[in-house]
């Protein structure tokens, strides 16, 4: 099991900036921390071994450290609602999860002397708790997925209640329509917060989380009927009873929750549950949230969302102003660790440039983007843990490391873009804002092949390892930073390199990328299913992205029909080819192939012998490529992407060599298909490939392109000396060259 773990407030800091680290310590009360430089995280003996050399600085030392949890779960507060003694509630909800027992829907509750109300929901039955656990329960049960109208008066005085239930839609035989009234004796109103989708807990924290979706919350003096409070939008006669009337389509964007009523009893939400997410009155006729806000007046809360961990800085680095750009790690340790225990941790940052060019000093001419988007994306994937067959798809047996068993035991971690909630619906927002257990030197992912089994940011840390082997000065900037940055952070470098998967970008980063290489950028894109997806940024806060899987593409879930567009931005979301822009566009190929069992090499095509692609090939003889590598055995593997004019790719470009000997498990994706075939594996689709290309731009630039997740694992090969090795290092030294290609 793993004792020691934590997360930074960022992941890329500049010079004279502080970056702090967030630590739980799982035994003991102490931990040593110091910073080490990554330049490779695995410890596949078969590699050069790890590389994570001590950087001195301030903060090497002991540390005093106690165990943290994070309070996960999606609600709604609103600090300024009165005690409430003589009242009405109303809502609708869709509830998705029925086997839960006590979900609150809606409380104003005291938890120290154990008063106040809860609107709740055990077991599909809708029950009225007051104080010392008073409690009235209709006897029908709710329908998962479903909308239904609940509302509840209480005097706090008198005891007097009626609590009621209906359906917006009927359906034939089923009993889910109900009302009680009664009394249940004298109680407390409290001056507490009000909260929807959740109570506070005697520890701090909230919880008894309601997973679903709730619109039009309402709080009306006096007692109302239940006929009157089911109609939506409420009649305009209630308006002088209205406490408060919470309308969540407006303000989508944000975390507000906007009372429309006149005391203005305003709300926030409270670890982000999914905004722009279809109401009781959606038409159809309308999918986007901007078109038809009215249609979209639900909040789907989670028990399992989590934004922030919210844990204090227990190490705090303010970094000197010469600190010099490259990736890096806060080595963690509380002990020796055994097969049982895992005693150590380390975690990434990236150390940027500069904010301000200083004058005189010039910046190295090359650049790599860490593709942290794909890093949160990817972050506390679970699907090994929690999906049935994934050894089918693997080829091979997993195995379970530390990290695994940890998070397998502590979800309130939450999830990747790749997971789905308790109650079975995608996961749209990840934050980097919690501990990110599969990012890491070390971790060895489900998903990287056989061999070194790296993924994601280890992965990448072979590339760290080779451009240190060859003594190349460049800089790191982050997704993130692309994004808030844009293009006058990259404008002076020569060449950017990409990691072994940039999945994800926004349209902000995008436009970036492709203003740099129209006006003479260099471009070598390293890895595979490089700008697929999709994603979107919070405009206020920091360290979240967002991703609606609509339509198409590779994924573990579906966005339900009407809600493919980003809450964050109002973009339509899904696949960037479905917005117009297929990878093709940014590096000249694009995916079109995945499997995890086994990588392979490249043949040389006949464009490699064209004296434009000379350079590359400066050295090389090999009529065969990369039948070697610590991911999967080759240089062609995980993911793959190929020349496809008709999505984009330019009519100048060479194809150096295609990838062959693709085993049945590396499978064409959906997009490339539009009926279902029985030849979409490796070893028979001739579609099935991984396109080595080259390109000259207009403006003087070039693009590279691998179209490969598994190549930057064929580059510590032999102690770097292999073809992989020396055709990316040419190309790199060429792209370095100011002389222009065209």
């Amino acid at each position: 099991m793993l004792k020691i773990l934590g997360y930074p407030d960022r992941y890329s800091v500049a010079p004279g900036e502080a970056i702090s680290f967030q630590v739980s310590l799982e035994e003991g009360d102490s931990f040593s921390a110091r910073i080490v430089r990554v330049l490779n995280g695995d410890c596949n003996p078969a590699g050069p071994g790890l590389d994570l050399p001590h950087h001195p600085s301030s903060i090497d030392g002991t540390y005093l450290g106690q165990q943290r949890r994070a309070d996960a779960g999606s609600y709604l507060i609103a600090d300024t609602v009165p005690a409430l003694e003589d009242f009405s509630f109303r809502a609708l909800i869709w509830p998705t999860l029925l086997a839960r027992r006590a979900q609150v829907i809606a409380s104003q509750w005291d938890a120290a002397s154990k008063t106040g109300f809860m609107l709740e929901l055990d077991e599909g039955k809708l029950s009225l708790v007051t104080g010392d656990g008073r409690r009235q329960t209709l006897p029908q049960t709710l329908l998962e997925r479903k909308w239904y109208a609940v509302s509840f008066s209480l005097n706090a005085v008198t005891g007097a209640f009626r609590l009621s239930l209906s359906p917006l839609k009927a359906d034939v035989g089923t009993d889910d329509e109900g009302e009680i009234t009664g009394s249940l004796g004298a109680s407390q109103a409290v001056a507490a917060p009000f909260i929807l989708a959740g109570m506070p807990l005697a520890d701090g924290t909230v919880g008894s989380h309601f997973n679903g979706k709730i619109e039009a919350p309402s709080l009306l003096a006096g007692a109302q009927s239940h006929a009157t409070l089911a109609v939506n939008p409420l009649p305009a006669g209630l308006s002088p009873k209205l406490i408060a009337a919470w309308d969540f389509s407006d303000g989508i964007r944000s975390i507000k929750a906007t009372d429309k009523a006149a005391f203005r009893h305003h709300g926030r939400l409270v670890n982000l549950p999914a905004r722009g997410m279809k109401g009781s009155g959606w038409t159809g006729l309308h999918h986007s949230w901007q078109a038809a806000p009215a249609e979209y007046g639900a909040v789907h809360f989670h028990e399992d969302d989590l934004y922030d961990a919210g844990w204090p800085a227990d190490v705090v680095w303010t970094l000197p102003e010469d600190a010099k750009s490259g990736a890096y790690a806060l080595h963690l340790s509380c002990g020796e660790t055994e097969a049982e225990a895992m005693r150590e941790c380390y975690i990434p940052f990236f150390i940027r440039p500069p904010r301000i060019k200083k004058p005189g000093v010039t910046r190295p001419k090359v650049a790599f983007l860490a593709p942290t988007c794909s890093y949160m994306a990817y972050a506390n994937h679970g699907e090994h843990i929690t999906v049935r067959g994934v050894e089918r798809l693997m080829g091979r047996l997993l195995h379970f490391g530390h990290q695994d068993v940890y998070l397998y035991d502590h979800p309130e971690l939450c999830h990747s873009l790749y997971d789905k909630h308790a109650d079975g619906s995608g996961v749209c927002y990840s934050s980097r804002m919690r501990p990110n257990i599969n990012c890491a030197p070390r971790y060895h992912s489900w998903l990287g092949g056989d061999g070194s089994s790296l993924y994601q940011y280890n992965a990448d840390t072979h590339l760290f390892g080779w451009l240190a082997h060859n003594d190349i000065d460049y800089d790191i900037i982050t997704d993130e930073d692309l994004h808030r940055d844009g293009f006058p952070l990259i404008e002076d470098y020569s060449v950017i390199l990409t990691g072994s998967h940039p999945e994800y970008h926004s349209t902000a980063m995008w436009d970036a990328m492709k203003a740099w290489t129209d006006r003479g950028g260099r471009l070598m894109y390293m890895g595979g299913n490089g700008w697929y997806w999709r994603i979107a940024f919070h405009d206020e806060l920091p360290g979240v992205i967002e991703v609606r899987r609509a339509e198409d593409g590779i994924r573990s879930w579906e966005a339900e029909p009407g809600e493919y567009y980003h809450s964050f931005t109002g973009e339509y979301g899904g696949l960037w080819r479905r917005c117009g822009r297929p990878p093709n566009m940014m590096a000249g190929i694009g995916f079109v192939a995945q499997g995890f069992d086994v990588s392979s090499p490249y043949r040389r095509a006949p464009d490699a012998d064209n004296p434009r692609a000379a350079f590359v090939f400066e050295g090389v003889e090999d009529e065969v490529i990369g039948d070697f590598g610590l991911i999967g055995g080759g240089a062609a593997g995980i993911e793959l992407d190929c020349i496809n004019p008709l999505l984009g790719s330019p009519p100048n470009i060479l194809r150096l060599a295609s990838s062959e000997d693709h085993s049945p498990l590396m499978l064409l994706v959906n997009e490339e298909f539009t009926a279902t075939l029985p030849n979409l594996g490796g070893d028979q689709n001739e579609k099935v490939r991984a396109d080595l290309s080259f390109y000259e731009t207009p403006a003087g630039g070039a693009v590279f392109a691998t179209g490969s997740i598994a190549w930057i694992g064929s580059l510590p090969w032999n102690n770097y000396e292999n073809n992989v090795s020396r055709i990316t290092l040419n190309t790199l030294r060429r792209f370095m060259d100011p002389k222009p290609f065209v």
